[in-house]
């Protein structure tokens, strides 16, 4: 790990809201702890970056359902005594100074300030815990300090029809900011194109879209947040735009793979797209390894079932007919003759032991995992769900929204929540 980095970067990980966009996936849990492509969770992904790019100190600041998000950290990352990296979590705390919670991203760094006091650093490097990416954020640095800035925005180049969603910025000939909007209407995009280089104007993509992604000089940083900004709570609605005509706002355009998995549709699809012949996001570099809690799990067992374009966690028992299109996680049972298409099946935290599954039987309650003859399509299975025999999910464009006890249906896709149990026979369709 590179000394430089180490003592002058701090890297703050926002760990979101209560993830209402993600429910019911959050339902239980802080967005950064939602389990992603069968073994990982969201978290690991800005961390890892951090650590690729030997970025060693971080804070992860979170203040719903944080007690999962604590114990894989807690879990995960153990550092050497003679290292001075740490992965810290800083939940909202009430104080006499303070009886609020974090009210949005600008006042959560505000608050935390006070611990990142306890540390000798000259940046700070804000990163989101809800995105799927593969940065060299020692790259993003070495810009910020080669061009002098106080402030860096990763910037992502986008079509037209996805600008309406983020906040959209115009940079002069040598890459500083000089204007922004947040979410532009459709009407509005001609006067906002940019120089985003010849190869992404030939896929359409014209428009400069924040990543949520920034460094900020600390003099600047503690200046905004204490001072100039005080009642700002957010950086992408306040925080910048106020900056970008008072201080050196830099863009540091990112041409990778980047999407933000904020809400149901987008997290499903982003799994999904893992299973693909060359996945635009790259889990077998190993130059860039995505980090995440050791388990000491067998290989998984596959008895008899034809599996396509899919991905198997460790520890798994897969006697299905079929799988297509699909993730299955950590210690995922499935039973015979059952097909799963397009599903992302996150697995379990803990083996179910012989004495409990002869007990279950007997008292007609189905097995931890996906049981016999089941269809299951386009849909997400939370951990440690128990699901019958004869079951058919089939998630499609036609299904209504809806919520309950056992499910959640949005924009077509079946959410069966964390420790549902599905009787036998159960449909939906």
């Amino acid at each position: 790990m590179r000394n430089s980095l180490t003592k002058d970067v701090l890297a703050v990980i926002l760990g979101g809201g209560a993830g209402s966009r993600l429910f019911p996936l959050t339902q239980k849990r802080s967005k950064p702890a939602v389990p992603i492509a069968g073994q990982y969770r969201l978290v690991d992904i800005p961390i890892s970056n951090c650590i690729n790019s030997e970025i060693g100190r971080m804070f992860v600041l979170t203040q719903f359902n944080s007690a999962s998000l604590n114990k894989h950290i807690k879990n995960t990352y153990h550092f050497s005594i003679f290292s001075s990296a740490f992965v810290d979590i800083i939940a909202a705390e009430q104080t006499p100074d303070n009886q609020s919670w974090f009210q949005g991203t600008a006042d959560a760094v505000r608050q935390s300030l006070k611990h990142f006091d306890q540390h000798e650093f000259k940046y700070v490097i804000i990163l989101s815990g809800d995105q799927l990416y593969q940065m060299d954020l020692n790259a993003f640095l070495d810009n910020h300090i080669r061009n002098n800035a106080d402030i860096s925005i990763a910037t992502t180049p986008v079509v037209a029809n996805d600008a309406t969603e983020f906040g959209i910025m115009k940079k002069n000939e040598d890459g500083f900011i000089t204007s922004f909007v947040e979410k532009p209407k459709f009407t509005d995009l001609e006067n906002w194109q940019s120089d985003t280089g010849e190869a992404m104007q030939a896929l359409g993509k014209n428009f400069l879209a924040s990543m949520g992604i920034y460094i900020f000089n600390k003099e600047i940083l503690y200046n905004l947040l204490q001072k100039e900004c005080m009642q700002c709570t957010d950086f992408g609605k306040e925080i910048i735009p106020y900056s970008i005509s008072r201080s050196k706002v830099l863009s540091y355009q990112y041409n990778g793979y980047w999407t933000d998995i904020g809400n149901l549709s987008s997290f499903f699809e982003a799994n999904l797209a893992l299973t693909d012949e060359v996945p635009a996001f790259n889990l077998f570099d190993g130059a860039n390894p995505i980090y995440t809690r050791a388990r000491m799990l067998p290989s998984s067992k596959i008895d008899g079932t034809q599996i396509t374009r899919s991905m198997v966690a460790d520890g798994s028992v897969v006697q299905a007919s079929e799988i297509d299109q699909s993730i299955v996680g950590i210690r995922t049972r499935i039973g015979k003759g059952t097909i799963i298409y397009r599903t992302y099946i996150m697995g379990n935290d803990y083996f179910e032991s012989i004495e409990d599954i002869l007990q279950n039987n007997q008292n007609n309650i189905p097995l931890m995992g996906i049981g016999e003859r089941c269809v299951i399509k386009n849909a997400i299975i939370d951990k440690n769900c128990r699901i019958g025999n004869d079951v058919r999910i089939l998630g499609s464009e036609s299904l209504q929204d809806q919520d309950n006890d056992l499910l959640t249906v949005k924009n077509g896709i079946i959410a069966i929540k964390k420790d549902a149990i599905i009787p036998n026979g159960f449909i939906i369709n």
